[in-house]
């Protein structure tokens, strides 16, 4: 989880999907701790959630496609 953390931190923005929900989290503006952290990134097992992509200053954790979508246009 230390990593997982870690590699959420280097980021400004998180979005995460669960199912068809998404939660935008933006790091510097909500200051959230580090449970609400883990809880949208980890997955029941205690693994990183996947997929997971960095991309600048944003983390996207699992899949939605209308997410992806607007990452790719």
């Amino acid at each position: 989880m230390k990593e997982a953390l870690a590699l959420a931190k280097k980021a400004s923005t998180i979005i995460a999907a669960k199912g068809s929900k998404i939660t935008t989290l933006d790091l510097k503006k909500d200051k959230p701790s580090d449970e609400d952290i883990a809880a949208l990134i980890m997955g029941p097992t205690g693994n990183l959630r996947a997929p997971t992509l960095l991309a600048g200053n944003t983390l996207y954790v699992g899949f939605n496609e209308e997410a992806y979508k607007k990452f790719c246009s």
